[in-house]
């Protein structure tokens, strides 16, 4: 899907920060200023959508997860929208310090709403007390709520979105400490070098948010779709050579019959 600087300029992707609050290594990125507001140069952002919707889609094609990190009030619900669209994993929420750097111990609680689930279908969560229930209650809603969305990712993402570096910056370190790699929006007032991909953007505005997620979210649904295909495609493959193999092996029990009757 190519990038329109048009429809970019509509959703007010363009708007920066105040001039006071720029970060100078923003530069390259910046068109103007105006009335004490940077504007972001949108045919660069355009490129970098570009570039980075690539990279996702070639991450998704390996069938490793891409995970979405944004907390703040504007890009929570798109996010969880967009990113559930697509099965990836996403967190809202807090983000729990460790969510990478200690995985083991988040797979743990993740784990725990498993165990709950379980004692819930079996009946065990029947045979305790009514102040037991209440306790085991809360904690399963706490941990939906703050693990439900990532229940499925068993391993460490292949990569990872951000929505505000500023506001992620844990996220971000613990990324950096792993070395996987980090795509962002990043605002006029935040620091590029510690991200990996680049897109240059608004990141207070819902419509300037949803508008650079739709973009990569389909990127990313991309490259599962043609993983699914070249799947389908070696099972099909492999089908057609057991039924090549098959028919050769009864030509040759059939030669050997007839040899055998002559």
């Amino acid at each position: 899907m190519a990038v329109e600087v048009k429809e970019l300029l509509e959703a007010g992707v363009h708007f920066g920060h105040l001039t006071r609050k720029w970060d100078p290594n923003m530069a390259p990125y910046v068109y103007m200023e105006r009335n004490g507001i940077h504007i972001i140069n949108l045919y660069k952002t355009a490129v970098k959508i570009e570039e980075a919707s690539e990279a996702l889609s070639k991450i998704a094609n390996s069938g490793r997860k891409i995970l979405f990190v944004a907390t703040k009030k504007q890009a929570k619900d798109i996010v969880a929208e967009k990113a559930g669209a697509i099965n990836m994993p996403y967190i809202t929420e807090r983000w729990p310090g460790g969510m990478l750097t200690n995985f083991v111990t988040i797979r743990k609680a993740v784990k725990k709403m498993a165990s709950i689930d379980r004692m819930k279908k079996d009946g065990t969560f029947l045979t305790l007390s009514k102040k037991e229930r209440l306790q085991v209650d809360r904690l399963r809603a706490k941990l939906e709520k703050n693990l439900g969305s990532i229940a499925d990712m068993t391993r460490l993402p292949g990569a990872l979105f951000v929505v505000d570096i500023k506001r992620e910056h844990i996220a971000i370190k613990e990324a950096q400490k792993l070395n996987i790699p980090i795509f962002a929006m990043v605002d006029t007032n935040s620091d590029p070098r510690q991200v990996d991909y680049v897109i240059p953007a608004n990141d207070d505005a819902s419509k300037s948010i949803d508008k650079i997620l739709s973009h990569v979210t389909t990127a990313i649904a991309n490259g599962l779709a043609e993983r699914k295909a070249e799947k389908d495609g070696f099972e099909d493959s492999d089908e057609s050579e057991e039924i090549v193999t098959k028919t050769k092996s009864k030509a040759k029990t059939v030669k050997v019959a007839a040899d055998e009757e002559e």
